[in-house]
């Protein structure tokens, strides 16, 4: 793997690790297998490889412009192949590791080089053939970017794993390590070895067979330990599975080769004001609403230069698909929006926003099905998500609390992997939920702490011989509901979109949406989820749904804009000037998202109030168009009109935004502006130019620093 832009080229495959086109992996031996031998034809373009196990694979490898493109045609026979690997492409590349689409990058100036894959289809996802769940584990890895600025510790080693901090409950907690070399990992399409070099890989599964699992996204921790989950079979097979493999300069991967690979290979692609979501020049902040007081929200947004208001203070937005996406009624009768004049619903408040080309948007909780909801109770579907599948042992009246059944393995275990909320414990017979707490050690085996018609369902008859359905489940703390299988939950990613068509809604923040993974399918859920959302919002005419979410996954890189998750202190303290003053979390998600060529997220911050003053968002807008960042900017609408210098604070914040959409900021200006160290204050002379000013913390001492102007085709 060279670099020929330079010469000499340099070499990026390091000798002693030799790195397979595609490996084999046997899921039910744990063991993988690489090929012996390789023929390519160079007529067809395709090669052959032979595995120790038996098996033969043909795979095309065709060149295009700017990557090489591999697919998988054909493996026979089997033998017990169930999952196939690209990779691990080795490289001796040892500072960034895009551990979400896989890739590894040397952004210093003497090799300025990354190598990374990108899946082609749904069916191939990022990661190890070995990942339990299809979702790597959540957790710390050692690793430098940087040996000689940040050496280990002697008592450390590259890729060592760490657990997170804190209960494992408070998603905040999670984040306990400042140090430079404590990187959290949120997939492991990228890892280290004992020398900091990074591989790469994707994979693909045969999901045509059911198959158990045990499963939990934070398997190191207590609270989080894995659950036992029988896999839904699919029909999807790794026939097909194809990928990217890349190698560029890293200063243009981005915009010149990857955005390349997603518009040639058709992979989803969407765009605010014409660019695509991940040009820096397309990174906006969001308006975050407190209060429920809306007579000038969508006012301070436009003056901001914002597009989005993020409706916070409406609580969580649960995926009901009994009300048919009229979240406000069938006649819009429900008037949740305050305004001082009268209340009004979301559609009303959507047509007055898009006067101003501002959409709206809410907090859903992804698949979660709460209760009280049409396909939760009180008459849940028949299409929900389960741990495990039994029988009862003898008939059951609607009063019993004596339940018998054939196979107590696993049921012992508190439902979800997350949290192991006991009061979500429960099992379905029919069309009634029954909570309960354990199961009996000895023969005739009983559910114990047994109570019936759960979550108001309705106490029934049951036969012997009836199927036990022990289900899967989300987490508790506002989050309480049931697990969708993959064709409901289909059915819920579109329901999303029609919310979207009725109300007007273009802005979701898809809170829990780690639930995804709690089928088993992992990034291939997450993946199906925002493509059937996606193609139903096409159906409708809807245009791009902007999101953010709980999580980042290699399953929603391609849709996702933004990941503005938590806030305050934890991600950017603009007092102190650093990235998570109270935990590390503001330095953990810098390092994930900058990998991965995507927005770091600030949260919701930043409250405009009687006390803030117009440099520190100088300062703010300075490190997020330097750093390339979005945040939520908390809006509460008294606190803003308390607030003296709430019109300088508009125009400086909207001045910066317009320069950005402009993409009039060089990367030279951008690692000035991205110095915390440092202020700035910028002015602008006309819709095209800009001044650009140093100052001191408190807006003293302007010197005029660069003039900027705007970019060709911006």
């Amino acid at each position: 793997m060279k670099n020929i832009t330079v010469k000499p080229n340099r070499e990026f495959s390091p000798t002693n690790k030799p790195s397979p086109v595609m490996s084999l992996y046997d899921s039910k031996k744990n063991v993988y297998y690489q090929p012996t031998s390789a023929t390519y034809t160079q007529g067809g373009q395709t090669m052959v490889l032979k595995y120790p196990n038996g098996s033969v694979a043909k795979i095309t490898i065709l060149p295009k412009k700017k990557y090489l493109k591999l697919t998988l045609q054909s493996l026979s026979p089997r033998n017990g192949i169930d999952v196939i690997q690209w990779g691990n492409y080795h490289t001796n590349i040892t500072n960034l590791m895009g551990e979400i689409i896989g890739v590894a990058r040397d952004t210093s100036k003497t090799v300025n080089y990354a190598i990374g894959m990108l899946a082609l289809n749904d069916k191939t996802i990022s990661g190890l053939a070995e990942t339990i769940g299809d979702a790597a584990p959540f957790q710390y890895i050692i690793h430098s970017p940087d040996a000689k600025r940040f050496p280990l510790p002697k008592d450390l080693h590259e890729g060592q794993i760490f657990t997170l901090g804190g209960d494992g409950i408070s998603d905040v907690a999670f984040y306990a390590h400042k140090e430079p070399w404590y990187r959290i990992m949120y997939g492991n399409a990228a890892l280290v070895d004992k020398k900091g070099q990074i591989s790469i890989a994707y994979q693909s599964r045969d999901r045509s067979f059911e198959r158990e699992i045990n499963f939990s996204l934070m398997p190191l921790m207590a609270a989080n330990k894995p659950n036992h989950i029988q896999v839904q079979p699919l029909p999807v097979d790794y026939i097909g599975s194809s990928v990217a493999l890349w190698g560029s300069p890293d200063s243009i991967a981005l915009l010149d080769v990857i955005q390349e690979i997603v518009l040639a290979e058709k992979l989803p692609h969407p765009t605010i004001n014409g660019k695509w979501i991940k040009d820096p020049a397309a990174f906006v902040p969001d308006a975050l609403t407190s209060g429920n007081l809306n007579d000038s929200i969508i006012s301070y947004t436009s003056r901001l230069g914002f597009k989005t208001i993020s409706l916070y203070d409406q609580g969580f937005l649960k995926a009901d698909r009994g009300n048919n996406g009229y979240i406000d009624g069938r006649n819009f009768e429900k008037k949740p929006i305050k305004l001082t004049n009268g209340n009004i619903s979301h559609k009303e408040f959507s047509d007055m926003a898009a006067k101003h080309g501002i959409t709206i948007g809410r907090t859903p909780i992804t698949n979660s099905l709460a209760p009280g909801t049409m396909d939760a109770s009180p008459s849940p579907s028949d299409s929900l998500c389960y741990q495990q599948k039994r029988l009862l042992v003898k008939s059951i009246s609607a009063t019993d609390t004596v339940i018998l059944v054939d196979d107590p393995t696993h049921l012992n275990e508190i439902a979800s992997w997350e949290g192991h909320c006991a009061d979500l414990n429960m099992i379905k017979i029919g069309k009634e939920l029954i909570h309960y707490m354990g199961v009996s050690k000895d023969k005739p085996y009983r559910l114990l702490n047994v109570k019936r018609g759960y979550w108001k369902t309705t106490p029934s008859n049951h036969a012997n011989r009836d199927t036990i359905y022990k289900l899967q489940v989300t987490v508790n703390y506002g989050y309480d509901g049931l697990i969708p299988n993959m064709q409901l939950q289909d059915k819920i990613a579109e329901h999303f979109a029609e919310i979207c068509k009725i109300n007007g809604l273009a802005y979701y923040d898809f809170d829990g949406q780690e639930f995804l993974f709690n089928n088993g399918h992992g990034y291939y859920s997450t993946k199906r989820f925002f493509g059937k959302m996606f193609e139903k919002a096409k159906q409708l005419d809807v245009p791009y749904i902007r999101f953010t979410g709980a999580t980042l996954s290699e399953g929603s890189w391609h849709y996702q804009s933004i990941w503005n998750v938590g806030g305050g202190k934890n991600l950017y303290d603009a007092e102190t000037r650093e990235w998570g003053s109270t935990t590390s979390q503001g330095k953990d998600l810098r390092d994930v998202t900058y990998a991965n060529y995507f927005p770091v997220g600030m949260g919701g911050n930043f409250p405009i109030n009687a006390k803030s003053k117009v440099e520190e968002y100088e300062h703010i807008q300075a490190i997020s168009v330097g750093v390339g960042t979005t945040y939520s900017l908390k809006i509460n609408q008294k606190d803003v009109e308390s607030c003296p210098q709430k019109d300088a604070i508009f125009k400086a914040i909207r001045t910066w935004e317009d320069a950005r959409a402009a993409n009039a900021f060089p990367i030279w200006v951008k690692n000035q502006l991205s110095d915390p160290a440092q202020s700035f204050h910028l002015e602008s002379v006309d819709a095209n130019n800009w001044n650009l000013y140093k100052t001191g913390r408190d807006g003293s001492n302007k010197k005029m620093f660069v003039k900027l102007k705007r970019a060709k085709g911006y």
